[in-house]
Parts: C-alpha cells; sequence; structure tokens
C-alpha cells in the first residue's frame, strides 16, 4: 500500500500518520502539498488533522480551496480511497464529498481524551478487519467535533448503512454521557455512497502502539490494506 498523505498549511497530525502507515505497518508513505494538483499514484489517500489555514472562517472553509482538493475529489469519484481524519474530516464535508456540517463541541470545550466507538458498519474498506458491533478505543482531540446533519441527510446517512463509527460507553451504548461533542446520533465517522470516502474525527494514527494507549487504530489501517490486496470492503 502506497499512501498520499496531505499536507495544508497547518497541518499538524501528517507526521502520525506517516509514522503510522511507515513504521508501524510497514507500507510506503509520502507527503502531498497542498499545491499538488497529481494524487494518481497512490493507493489511498489521508487527510491529516490539524488547524489547515488556522481554521479561519472555519475548520476546512479554506483548504477545501486549496489545489490538491480537485485531485482528491477526482480520485475519490473514480473509486480511490480516501481518509479525512478530524480536521480531514471537516475538509470533507466543506469540500461536499461527505454530508453535513461540523459545529462547535456542545460543551464549548476542547476535548482531548480516549472514546469507545461502536463499528456500526463493517462492511467498508476502512473497517473490514472488524466485527460489527465491535467497541474500539481511539483518542479525540478537536474543539469542532460535534457533527450535524439535516434530518432528511441523517435519515438516508442511517438506512443506507453510512454511518460507520458512533461514541458509546464501554458496553456499547450510545448514551449522551458517552458522546464528547454533541455530535447528532452520537456519530463519529460516515462514508460516501461508493463507501471508499470515510471522516472521522478520533485519531486512529494515535493508537497504533501500546505504548500510545492502545493499538484499535491499527485496525482502520489493516482494513484498508486488505481492502487493497481483494480481501474486503464494499460487499
Amino acid at each position: 500500500m502506497k499512501v498520499g498523505i496531505v499536507v495544508f498549511p497547518g497541518s499538524n497530525c501528517d507526521l502520525d500518520v506517516k509514522y503510522a502507515v511507515q513504521d508501524v505497518m510497514g507500507h510506503e508513505a509520502e507527503y502531498i502539498w497542498h499545491r499538488n494538483k497529481d494524487v494518481g499514484k497512490y493507493d489511498c489517500i489521508v487527510l491529516p488533522g490539524g488547524f489547515s489555514y488556522g481554521d479561519y472562517l472555519r475548520g476546512g472553509a479554506i483548504a477545501r480551496f486549496s489545489p490538491v482538493m480537485e485531485a482528491v475529489s477526482e480520485y475519490a469519484l473514480g473509486g480511490g480511497l480516501v481518509l479525512g481524519i478530524c480536521n480531514g474530516f471537516q475538509i470533507l464535508l466543506e469540500a461536499g464529498l461527505l454530508p453535513g456540517a461540523m459545529r462547535k463541541n456542545d460543551n464549548l470545550q476542547f476535548r482531548c481524551q480516549n472514546t469507545h466507538l461502536r463499528v456500526v458498519n463493517s462492511k467498508t474498506p476502512f473497517t473490514n478487519a472488524c466485527r460489527k458491533g465491535e467497541i474500539l478505543q481511539i483518542p479525540i482531540a478537536h474543539s469542532d467535533g460535534n457533527y450535524y446533519a439535516d434530518a432528511e441527510t441523517l435519515k438516508e446517512l442511517e438506512d443506507s448503512g453510512r454511518v460507520v463509527f458512533r461514541y458509546c460507553n464501554p458496553s456499547g451504548e450510545p448514551t449522551p454521557e458517552s458522546n464528547p461533542n454533541g455530535s447528532v446520533n452520537n456519530i463519529a465517522g460516515i462514508c460516501n455512497h461508493g463507501g471508499n470516502v470515510l471522516g472521522m474525527m478520533p485519531h486512529p494514527e494515535r493508537c497504533m502502539e501500546e505504548i500510545m494507549s492502545g493499538t484499535d487504530g491499527v485496525k482502520i489501517f489493516i482494513s484498508m490494506i486488505n481492502f487493497l490486496e481483494g480481501g474486503g470492503g464494499l460487499e
């Protein structure tokens, strides 16, 4: 697997993603500067977390106009795998590659903590190494992670299986107390109609080794490798 990691001015999790792919998983990873318009040589594109363009206006609002995003959009429409993590999720929303919007956390706090996620859909290129209903522990770090969509969009997401992750308690129940930011329906991650574009607020690249509080993030990367090798997802 060869992963391209887009670097915007203000990205700060690009190194984490490269370490996860290259040093932990043993696969190839390269940085893609935001002015680059060629992403076709990669098996997967990752939009990492951070504060692209300082989060001026709102998270991802300026980054979606970067030259690279036209190429990323074409890549996604062609079926290429695109993973947006935290600020990357916000960029995917702003670019229209995923529906909905991000608001300030309902507690008006920056939340940096471990969260429990219930795998709602295990038949995607990003979750095929998981069991449906499996509980993962993956950290968050954001102040604008309160996912919102109107009732019609929300119903379509739920009915079509496009909600991939949901915040939950350790028993798997999506309670208000387990929701760290107020996201509607405890949504922590969604995918597009084709299943090849995933946006998630939690950071899988930050839980790849036991020394970093756990290894559940490895399952996201294993899933992508499985898919690219013909072993899972998009069933």
